[in-house]
């Protein structure tokens, strides 16, 4: 029975936040929470690839920019983790080229943002229904 509190803690850890304890669940490989920021060896060793390709990808997919500190350091938010494992994915399993990715990653961005001048007229025909709703 003396080792129930131990057995616990460590079902806690792993469990994470299943009885409201406000834990996040832990990454199995890192032992972190899923939303806690990676260096580039902790991120390296979690996808497998090297430094090396992870600062390279940095140079070629503008949506892929880790945290930088002094020295350099790059701290990779979770958002960061999940597109180098779907560059990994693509590139590694799909066949993609590194342009093709690039074209990807691209119009899936172009998808989710509008143009200024989509905005604007939102705006005005936004106000013109205001207008008209006024009797103006």
């Amino acid at each position: 029975m003396a080792d129930s509190p131990v057995d616990h803690r460590a079902g806690d850890q792993a469990g994470g936040d299943e009885k409201g304890g406000g834990q996040k669940a832990l990454d199995q490989k890192s032992g972190k929470t899923s939303t806690a920021f990676r260096t580039i060896g902790e991120l390296s060793r979690e996808t497998g690839l090297p430094q090396h390709i992870l600062r390279y990808w940095e140079t070629r997919f503008p949506q892929l920019r880790p945290l930088q500190r002094a020295g350099n350091r790059r701290y990779y938010r979770p958002e960061d983790a999940r597109l180098v494992r779907k560059i990994d994915a693509l590139l590694n399993r799909d066949g993609y080229t590194v342009r093709g990715v690039q074209q990807l990653l691209t119009k899936e961005a172009g998808d989710d943002v509008a143009t200024p001048i989509d905005t604007l007229r939102a705006i005005r025909d936004l106000l013109a229904r205001a207008l008209a709703e006024d009797g103006v």
